[in-house]
Formats: C-alpha cells, sequence, structure tokens
C-alpha cells in the first residue's frame, strides 16, 4: 500500500500516546437547558480535549463529523502542540507561506492532522464512521493518512459536494466543489451499504403526495388543464366550459403524475418513472426483467414466463432473465410482475415507492446554500460557516440510529450541533453532540452562543420570535492541570467518579458509562473490574479503602469469576490472590497509557 512521509512524522507517530490527560470542567454560567442532556461544548485544544473525553466515549460514537482548516495559505490556525522534534520546532519558527510550492505548509499540516485522526479512531463504535469535509488543497495527503490509519479496506468512498460557485479568484482550475471523505472504523462490520447507509429519495413524500391529491379526482368530473389554466389566466368565467368537463379515468390520472414526475423541477432520473398507479392507488415504476451483463446468464434463467391470468408464455429475452426460476415464481406469487398485451414486449417488474423510499448514497450532491443570511438574523458574525442543511443531510445518512453520538472537534460555528438537534426535531431522535473548539472566544461567544439561540429560542434582527429546536448542553473546559502530578500520581482533587473513567478505560479499552457510586466499576468479558480510591468504602476499611486487605476485600461486591482491583496497594499475599481469581494493579502506576 502506499504509504504518505514528510519531514517530522515519526515525532508525531506516537505523539498522543505523551498528551497528558485533563480533567473536563463544567461552566453552569456558559451552559443551558439541562445539564445532563448528554450534549457537550468544550473549549480547549482538541488533542487534548480528545484525551480528556477518551475515557468516557471510547468506541461509542457512531459518526464524526469534522471540518479541519483547509491549509489554503490564507488561515491563521496554529499547531500548537508542545512537540519537540527539532523539524516540528524549526516549523513553529517560520511563517506559513500561501504559495503552492511551500511544502512546510503541508507537513505542518499532517502534523497537526495525525496524532489527532489516530485519536478520533478510538471513539468510533465498531459500526462507526468518520466524515470530513475537505477541499483541494489537502485530499491527496488525507486520503493516504485515512488510508495509514483507518485502513485502505475501510475507506467508504469520496462524496463530491458541488456548491454551483466556482472559485473566482483562482489561477488555476477554479474548483466550485470540495470532497466529503468517508471512512468506517470497520467496514466488516457494517454489512451491507445498502441497508446501512441509504438515504431518502428527496422528492418520495412529494410524489406520493401529489399522486394521492391525483387520485381522489378519478371518477369525478374536471376540466382539461389546459382549459383550467386559460380560465385562471384570462379570469373567464367556469360556466361557460362545463359542457367540456369529463369523468376522470385512472389512465387520466396516470398521465397527470406523469408530466408532475418529468415536469418538475428537481426530480432525479430515479424519481421520475414512479408515475403509475393501481387501482387502489399505489404508486409504481416499472423495471426490465432481461439480463444486465454482457456474459451469458445460466441456462435456468432462459425459462418462459407465463402470466397466470391469461396463461399466456412470454419467452425470455435473449440473454435470459435478470431473476432465476424461484425468485420470478415469488414475484409471480406476489402479483408484482407486469404483463403487456402481446408477446412482442417482455413483462415488466413492479416497484412500489413505498416499499423504495431509499436509495444508495451519490458520490455528486449539489447544494449550494449559505448560512450567512441564518447567521445574520442570529446577530451573530463567522465566516465561512458549513451550511446546516448541508450537514444534516449527512447525519440523516450517517447517524441514522435516533440515538448516536455526532463528534466534532473543529467545531467552529457549531454547525454540527445544529443539524444534530434539527435532525432530532424531525425525527423524534436523541441524538448526542459533544462539540470542542480551541478559540475561548469562538467558543464562547459563537459555537455555544449559537447552539444556545437555537436550542432555546431567539428573537431575531426584526424583532420576530423564533421557536427553538430544544436540547441543552453542558459547557467544559480543560483543567490547567492534568490528571497526574509531575511525579505520576493522582492530583489530589480528583474524585472516585473521575478517576473510575480513566481506570475503566485503561482496562477494557472502552468508555465508562458506569454510575461510579461503587468499587465494583463493572463487568467487561466476564472479568470484574474495581476501584479503590478516596475512601469509597468509606470508614469502614483501613486507611478509607485504597488499599487491598482481606477486610476490604470481604466489603467488596461480589463477582464469581476473575477480578482486576486497582489499588494503591495490596497487602494479600499470592496465594490468596491467585485462589480468589484476582489480579492487583498499583494505582497510578497502571494507568500510565
Amino acid at each position: 500500500m502506499p504509504t504518505l512521509n514528510w519531514i517530522g512524522k515519526d515525532a508525531v507517530v506516537r505523539h498522543h500516546k505523551e498528551v497528558p490527560f485533563r480533567l473536563l470542567e463544567a461552566d453552569p454560567k456558559r451552559s443551558h437547558g439541562d445539564p445532563a442532556s448528554g450534549n457537550l461544548i468544550v473549549e480547549g485544544d482538541n488533542l487534548h480535549a480528545l484525551k480528556a473525553l477518551l475515557p468516557r466515549y471510547a468506541g461509542k460514537v457512531k459518526c464524526i463529523c469534522i471540518d479541519p482548516p483547509y491549509n489554503t495559505g490564507n488561515e491563521g490556525w496554529v499547531y500548537n502542540d508542545n512537540v519537540n522534534a527539532p523539524e516540528i520546532l524549526r516549523w513553529l519558527g517560520q511563517t506559513v507561506g500561501k504559495e503552492a510550492e511551500d511544502l512546510s505548509r503541508h507537513d505542518k499540516w499532517l502534523c497537526m492532522m495525525y496524532p489527532r485522526l489516530v485519536l478520533l479512531r478510538q471513539f468510533l463504535a465498531d459500526r462507526g464512521v468518520i466524515v470530513i469535509n475537505i477541499d483541494e488543497n489537502e485530499l491527496p495527503s488525507l486520503l493516504l493518512l485515512m488510508d495509514e490509519i483507518f485502513g485502505r479496506s475501510n475507506r467508504l468512498g469520496e462524496i463530491v459536494w458541488n456548491k454551483g460557485n466556482p472559485k473566482g479568484d483562482s489561477t488555476k482550475v477554479a474548483y466550485q466543489h470540495e470532497t466529503v471523505v468517508v471512512y468506517a472504523r470497520s467496514a466488516a462490520h457494517l454489512g451491507s451499504l445498502d441497508i446501512e447507509f441509504t438515504q431518502q429519495k428527496p422528492n418520495a413524500e412529494r410524489i406520493l403526495s401529489k399522486a394521492k391529491q391525483i387520485y381522489r379526482r378519478i371518477g369525478k368530473k374536471r376540466l382539461p388543464d389546459e382549459i383550467s389554466k386559460m380560465i385562471s389566466k384570462y379570469d373567464l368565467p367556469k360556466s361557460v366550459f362545463l359542457h367540456l368537463e369529463k369523468i376522470v379515468t385512472l389512465d387520466d390520472a396516470i398521465e397527470e403524475l406523469r408530466l408532475f414526475t418529468h415536469g418538475t423541477a428537481g426530480m432525479k432520473g430515479g424519481e421520475k418513472p414512479y408515475y403509475r398507479l393501481t387501482p387502489d392507488g399505489r404508486v409504481y415504476r416499472l423495471i426490465s426483467m432481461a439480463w444486465p451483463n454482457k456474459k451469458k446468464a445460466p441456462d435456468e434463467y432462459f425459462e418462459p414466463i407465463v402470466d397466470p391470468k391469461t396463461r399466456i408464455s412470454y419467452p425470455s429475452p435473449k440473454k435470459g432473465w435478470r431473476y432465476p426460476p424461484k425468485t420470478i415464481l415469488s414475484l409471480l406469487k406476489s402479483d408484482l410482475i407486469e404483463f403487456p398485451n402481446d408477446q412482442k414486449t417482455q413483462p415488466q417488474r413492479v416497484l412500489f415507492l413505498t416499499d423504495n423510499m431509499e436509495e444508495k448514497i451519490p458520490s455528486i450532491v449539489s447544494y449550494g446554500g449559505s448560512d450567512e443570511d441564518f447567521f445574520s438574523k442570529l446577530g451573530l458574525q463567522f465566516d465561512f460557516q458549513k451550511p446546516y442543511l448541508f450537514v444534516q443531510s449527512l447525519l440523516a445518512v450517517f447517524a441514522k440510529d435516533k440515538d448516536s453520538i455526532i463528534l466534532d472537534t473543529f467545531a467552529g460555528s457549531g454547525t454540527t450541533a445544529h443539524a444534530v438537534l434539527k435532525q432530532n426535531a424531525e425525527d423524534g431522535g436523541n441524538r448526542k453532540f459533544i462539540l470542542v473548539e480551541m478559540e475561548p472566544h469562538i467558543a464562547r461567544d459563537i459555537t455555544a452562543e449559537r447552539v444556545h439561540r437555537v436550542a432555546g429560542g431567539y428573537t431575531n434582527a426584526k424583532g420576530e420570535q423564533v421557536e427553538g429546536l430544544g436540547g441543552g448542553f453542558q459547557y467544559c473546559r480543560l483543567s490547567k492541570e492534568p490528571l497526574f502530578d509531575a511525579t505520576g500520581a493522582v492530583r489530589d482533587d480528583v474524585t472516585f467518579a473521575q478517576l473510575a473513567e480513566f481506570v475503566w478505560f485503561a482496562e477494557t479499552g472502552t468508555g465508562f458509562t458506569g454510575k461510579a457510586k461503587s468499587p465494583l466499576l463493572g463487568v467487561h468479558e466476564g472479568v470484574a473490574v474495581y476501584l479503590l480510591y478516596n475512601g469509597i468504602l468509606k470508614d469502614r476499611a483501613v486507611n478509607g479503602g485504597n488499599v487491598l486487605t482481606a477486610p476490604v476485600l470481604a466489603l467488596l461486591p461480589p463477582h464469581a469469576g476473575p477480578k482486576v482491583i486497582y489499588a494503591a496497594a495490596n497487602r494479600l499475599g499470592a496465594p490468596r490472590l491467585q485462589r480468589d481469581r484476582i489480579v492487583f494493579k498499583q494505582t497510578p502506576y497502571a494507568l500510565d497509557f
């Protein structure tokens, strides 16, 4: 597999392990709504924030949706990690150039992205995906970087976002598109992408609604459309034309629906054929049943099909039928084959729109909208914001699970949170968002303020009250001091609940979802995980319960299987540990991960 190398790569490949663990400190004044809603906005360096969030959310995020710096040469992003490699120190002392030939700019971007992507991968659930917006400046490098970190086999593809507005200041090809790169945590766990990642046909509901309206007219008298339009255009008396009315038939209704699907702007090629109506009003289309491949079909695919109603036999196409006899028999029993009036035309398969509301993800998406007017109504200012409706369309596909956790560590204006709240409002979902924004003034005055107004409602520039989408969030900052002090000891102010998250993650590699109200944190793959810290057993145990002794062991919640016990020290002998199937791990040394 091709690999990507750049100056300083060796220094950042394992840099994520050198980043210290910090704690999240809530700010109730900047939070909104229910602080236990599960939504988070974190102010701080996203690399440090990822390490702080990892013990709680590792393996639990369904969709990561990020919009990292595009590295156009005109941006002011800063790679601020404390990496001591000489080549990185040299880059940090240089001014990022705008020229395309200035490769140090691309090296710098890669050094910034690598450790973050390594950590982000650990957040994804087995069936999770990461969706990254990027433009032409770093797309080639990003694909190679993602192949290395996530694996080429987990690349699900790229979606071209046609923005419909070519760059007017370009001196080369005028790009009017960006790219959405999509990778899976494990493509093997996704199964069929036809089922996992599909979207509703954009105009499906529109067609069904129109069909219902048209179907109601069958059997009733109605003027031809051209007469009705003329009456309306010239304000003519309808009574003069009543003699031209005729009874609407099913064929009339079908023709009217055909004109609608073929004449309405925005109808896609896969939607236009859905204009036929059954006698009971169901909308359907017909598809060919001929063998679609150049290679000849198996011999059994050439058997004639007999219309069960007329007993007329229809010979197979030259290359055979599309389906084996077993499938054709099933279609016949379900009345899903439409037969022609003569044997010169082939039977076709019936596809009902209500059974085919979903479609595969297209590789090209056109969306030229902007959120500038929306931000103006909010009274906020932010350049280059992503349209939240476009992000929502991505979440509708990649976070279809209504209980999904969505993570965005380049939060900017808070577009992802807005899209999550909008999607929840539309489908009754309970999705949660986690946002991280590095710049304090943006995190406080733009990100959090936008989400606050969108969730709780706001008064726009015209003085009109706009209803909120609902939802709340907790606003957090990163602790200034790491979880462990300079000597490697756990800081004195760390609570049992806080340390429990790190212990559980160190032992299981998964996010902690327990209540942290007992020494028994939980059972993972048959192994019970215990933590003795900060007097969790109160005064019933020696030394506040931080040391594993026989009396302390007797007080622990029982577990019949193997146990892992984290404590400051151990007073039990090896025979006792072996007999009770206990593995002792000393804190904080066992938490060096």
